[in-house]
């Protein structure tokens, strides 16, 4: 997808703090970092690659409740997706090594993936995945393969610039609920902040941004939550 021009970041953080009001959670300060800058343009990475990270951690998802380490490297070579496992999933995969509550954590970001991708209507902040979206995702039990699932959801990948704002909102939820958590506030719905930090994760690394300040896009591993 070619690159777009992206609305007045100033604007669009405005509409995200407006949310925040609306949900009653604390506003970043007025210093907290804008995403994107004047002048700079968004788009999606390649929906196949979209698709494909949004495949593999379904697999791992299987993984983490139950599915035998043959049976999910089986249909990630027979998907011929395995060069884009990265090294800690592959060895979560492979042999169970590693932190299993955060890879069960991925199941959000999973769920942003799959808005990005248009196979959910909504990235609810109050609102955790439900099983309906579960459905939208390979049929691992009835060994549907990658290219079958392809051809069964026929993705529709949302605008550039609405996925690039719905980030710029997760930024500042992502602020926010950790707030919230850290005073022993109440939070607004269901989702909690480790929810929020992994949906802006697939957020993160599903948009591309070119412009003065921005790096090439990274891999999945190398998105950066710290801010």
């Amino acid at each position: 997808m070619a690159a777009v021009p992206l609305p007045d970041p100033g604007t669009i953080r405005t509409a995200s703090c407006y949310e925040l009001e609306r949900l009653g959670v604390p506003l970043p300060p007025d210093e907290y970092p804008l995403v994107w800058e004047a002048g700079d343009e968004v788009a999606l990475r390649p929906t196949a690659e979209l698709e494909a990270r949004a495949a593999i951690l379904h697999v791992i998802m299987g993984r983490c409740f139950g599915m035998p380490a043959d049976a999910a490297m089986g249909w990630l070579l027979g998907s011929h997706l395995v060069e884009q496992v990265t090294p800690p999933e592959w060895q979560f995969l492979v042999g169970g090594k590693g932190d299993h509550r955060s890879f069960v954590l991925h199941h959000d970001a999973l769920f942003g993936l799959a808005w990005v991708l248009g196979l959910t209507r909504h990235l609810d902040p109050t609102v955790p995945p439900d099983d309906r979206f579960v459905r939208q995702l390979p049929n691992l039990a009835a060994d549907e393969t990658f290219a079958q699932w392809r051809s069964r959801i026929l993705a529709a990948p949302r605008d550039p610039v609405e996925v690039a704002g719905l980030l710029d909102l997760h930024y500042c939820l992502d602020w926010s609920y950790l707030e919230i958590e850290r005073t022993g506030g109440v939070l607004p719905g269901l989702v909690d902040a480790n929810a929020i930090g992994q949906r802006r994760w697939a957020l993160e690394w599903a948009v591309v941004f070119t412009g003065p300040y921005h790096d090439e896009p990274g891999g999945w591993e190398e998105v950066d939550l710290s801010t």
